[in-house]
């Protein structure tokens, strides 16, 4: 069996070495992103619950970047919130701003209990042609 093909952003955060796991996991020309949050550097979370997606969004696009994406190569998003009800006004106006138009990516929002002290977390299949 093959070695994963992992994947890091430039300027990792505290939380992949904390808990053991790596920002994304390429295989052929599809990339599997860990569910990115809005942590900042240290691993802690952004307080303001619309800068924590907006940090989660900028986490996510710094994985795409390292394996040579964009948000234009996502195809499959899942995301998890802590209070979808009242979370939901400010995911869509990130969401509205990070895919504008169509067409959009699969979504799926999935209600949890909990998420090590974050409010949201954004996980993705992208397909990012390899460069032959």
């Amino acid at each position: 069996m093959a070695k994963r093909d992992a994947v890091f952003p430039a300027n990792r955060h505290a939380l992949f070495e904390e808990h053991g796991y790596s920002a994304a996991i390429r295989s052929g020309d599809l990339l599997f992103v860990s569910g990115q949050v809005g942590s900042r550097s240290d691993g802690s979370p952004e307080p303001d619950f619309a800068g924590q997606v907006r940090l989660a969004f900028s986490n996510l696009a710094a994985t795409l970047t390292a394996a040579g994406g964009t948000f234009d190569e996502i195809v499959d998003v899942t995301t998890f919130h802590t209070d979808s009800e009242s979370q939901f006004t400010a995911i869509m106006a990130v969401k509205s701003e990070i895919f504008p138009e169509p067409p959009y990516p699969n979504w799926t929002a999935i209600g949890v209990n909990w998420l090590a002290g974050f409010d949201v977390e954004i996980k993705v299949i992208a397909r990012i042609p390899t460069v032959p």
